[in-house]
């Protein structure tokens, strides 16, 4: 009786999906994998998203001063 079985991991699971309904467990699950991947990519990339957003403004800047003339 230490550890549950297939069986009961199974009747939970059903018990589950009657009370929040397949469609809120569809996007709960998309939501946490969305989540993780963003996680892990802000751990990966996160100095390397730094210079490409100050280009991004200076490109901005840029933009702006040839539409003013200056």
């Amino acid at each position: 009786m230490g550890s549950f079985s297939i069986w009961h991991w199974l009747i939970v699971l059903v018990i589950v999906m009657l009370v929040f309904g397949t469609k809120k467990l569809s996007n709960m699950g998309s939501d946490l994998g969305k989540a993780v991947k963003g996680f892990k990519d802000g751990v990966k990339g996160g100095e390397e998203e730094k210079p490409a957003a100050a280009d991004q403004a200076i490109d901005v800047q840029a933009k702006e001063k040839d539409k003013t003339g200056h």
